[in-house]
């Protein structure tokens, strides 16, 4: 057995547990594992400007490609806490996610010394284990149960509280003889897929809901199989969306008060099964209980058994990953479909695609001060099928996923549950880091951008190049149409007369200006027709100098996005498409 100091141990832990992508700050409390980090040589490691930052970044890592680990590490104290946002994104998610932070002696932690938080109570709500170390003897099992709780059943983010002194104490620990936790995910039984099936197969029109469990599980080949084996429609959920390509025959749009296609809700609401994989019926997906369960059955797949019932009762419950549920319905399928037995569904399926192809929202504006909806028609055009994207929350969020295309899974990554704003900008970077040279391109209102800007300066010292396209209105979209109900207009403008930029024209902030202090490229666009050339010159700029290029687009300063309070009650503010040329970047043209 070889004698080292317990940071030693720990990065070996961390090579062998296939984690070595690290975001973050060092600081006094940290700098031992630093420099075990340093010694060793295999972590590679993303200076953050901001731990939330270095949070989100890891964040953003971990879900940019299957198997994925993100490592965020910080410093006693404020380095803690700055995660906790990050961690709360990740553990609404459902990412796995490794923080790590430093902390003051053990001897110490009972005497208010400097920078000494019990970050391990602080972070428990919010991770699936939260431990501060205070044996050396515990650092390799520690970090060993650390992983196998991520990764096993809901996966989910963890961490991991070093005292400086427990960092440099000496062990006795041989790296060849560590072997990582075997996972544990549960798995449903042929008998309980068999009651789904005939469920499902007794239904007139069936739908499959699909959740970002079956991204999680790597299962988006199985969920498309499964549904032409069916000949099924599907409905992803937002975090969801890409399991099945938006231009897939039956892929059915996505249902909701927000980011939702007309389409899907009123294909769902013609519905009279549901069969959910991997999902969480969110409240901005369900709306009203009584409106979205009325009329049809359900059957919810999850592998936390404490998920299903949570929200309401569904007539068939089972406890599995979403990838051992869908290979066994898959083989169940594929006896029936031998067999002759199961239905035949293209009269239902012609049906949804007569929706898809009809039910469109007007994108085609041409008005100056630009409308929203115009410019991601623009984004439709210039981003091909092999884009990432990469949002969190607002009013552009919300209109992206309504009017945006995507071609695969982990091909939209979002904050979708906590929605932090100033998310996007660092987990983009660290989605770059995930997807190296593909092509990442992030969406942001003004305020989010705002958030978080100095972590484009990462972008540009690692060159991390992205395209980020922001949406500026000069105000908080979102909140000022909910403040709508409440007959104001109060604290949500974000626009002032910049008196070292006239040009921002009373829109305050020049971003182009705060963009290029940083070290990164940015583009201002004004008129609809000026946005293709913008986008092409943004993608040269990426390519020639490798750091983030900023889209900044002036839109009209109020517009109300489509929502509602109940599936069949959304809100459509501005006119509907009519013809094939309101909407021309719809997946089905116009009917």
């Amino acid at each position: 057995m070889a004698k080292m100091r317990t940071v030693d141990a720990a990065i070996a832990i961390l090579e062998k547990e296939g984690a070595t992508e690290a975001f973050g700050l060092p600081g006094a409390a940290i700098n031992p594992f630093y420099s075990a980090m340093r010694a060793h040589g295999g972590i590679r490691h993303t200076l953050a400007r901001h731990v939330e930052g270095a949070s989100h970044m890891a964040d953003g890592y971990s879900r940019a490609a299957d198997g994925n680990i993100g490592i965020c590490i910080g410093t006693s104290g404020p380095a803690g806490t700055d995660m906790i946002t990050g961690l709360y994104a990740s553990w609404a998610d459902s990412i796995p996610m490794l923080c790590i932070t430093g902390q003051a002696p053990v001897s110490k932690l009972h005497k208010e010394d400097f920078q000494a938080v019990d970050i391990e109570s602080i972070a428990k709500p919010v991770t699936k284990f939260a431990m501060t170390i205070l044996e050396p003897g515990q650092v390799p099992g520690a970090f060993q149960k650390a992983f196998q709780v991520m990764r096993s059943g809901r996966p989910g983010p963890v961490l991991l509280d070093l005292p400086i002194d427990v960092q440099m104490a000496e062990i006795e620990f041989d790296i060849d003889a560590y072997e990582p936790l075997p996972v544990e995910k549960p798995k449903a039984s042929r008998k309980q897929l068999e009651k789904a099936l005939d469920m499902l197969t007794a239904a007139k029109h069936p739908l499959i809901v699909a959740g970002g469990g079956i991204i999680n599980a790597g299962a988006s080949a199985q969920l498309v199989e499964l549904a032409e084996l069916l000949n099924v429609p599907v409905i992803p959920t937002l975090m969801g969306w890409g399991a099945i390509p938006d231009d897939h025959h039956l892929m059915a749009g996505m249902v909701g008060l927000q980011t939702s296609h007309r389409y899907g809700n009123e294909t769902f609401l013609q519905s009279d099964f549901v069969i959910g994989i991997g999902n969480r019926w969110a409240n901005r997906h369900t709306g009203g209980l009584d409106t979205y369960t009325a009329g049809r059955k359900f059957v919810h797949i999850d592998i936390e058994p404490t998920q299903i019932g949570r929200v309401f009762s569904p007539d068939l419950g089972i406890a599995s990953d979403a990838g051992a549920a869908l290979d066994g319905l898959l083989e169940l399928a594929r006896e029936r479909k031998a067999a002759s037995t199961l239905p035949d569904y293209s009269a239902w399926v012609a049906e949804c695609l007569e929706r898809k192809g009809s039910l469109h929202r007007k994108t085609h504006f041409d008005n100056v001060p630009i409308k929203p909806q115009r410019v991601y028609e623009e984004m439709n055009k210039a981003f091909g099928k092999d884009t990432t994207y990469v949002s969190t929350i607002g009013l552009s969020q919300i209109a992206g996923a309504q009017m945006l295309h995507v071609f695969g899974a982990r091909k939209w990554i979002n904050a979708g549950q906590a929605g932090p704003l100033g998310w996007t900008a660092p987990a983009a970077l660290g989605v770059v880091r995930g997807k190296p040279d593909e092509n990442v391109v992030a969406l942001s209102g003004d305020y989010d951008f705002q958030f978080m800007i100095e972590e484009l300066a990462v972008g540009a010292q690692f060159n991390l190049p992205y395209i980020h396209v922001v949406v500026n209105n000069s105000y908080l979209g979102l909140i000022r149409q909910s403040q709508r109900g409440f007959n104001m207009d109060y604290h949500v403008s974000l626009g002032f007369d910049n008196i070292n930029s006239p040009e921002t024209m009373g829109y305050g902030v020049d971003h182009i200006k705060v963009v290029e202090g940083l070290g990164c490229k940015a583009i201002r666009v004004e008129n609809p027709a000026d946005m293709p050339a913008a986008f092409d010159k943004a993608k040269a700029l990426r390519d020639e100098f490798k750091v983030p290029v900023v889209v900044e687009v002036i839109l009209e300063k109020v517009t109300n996005i489509s929502m509602g309070l109940e599936i069949n009650a959304v809100n459509e503010f501005e006119e509907l498409a009519e013809t094939a040329a309101d909407a021309p970047t719809a997946i089905l043209a116009k009917a």
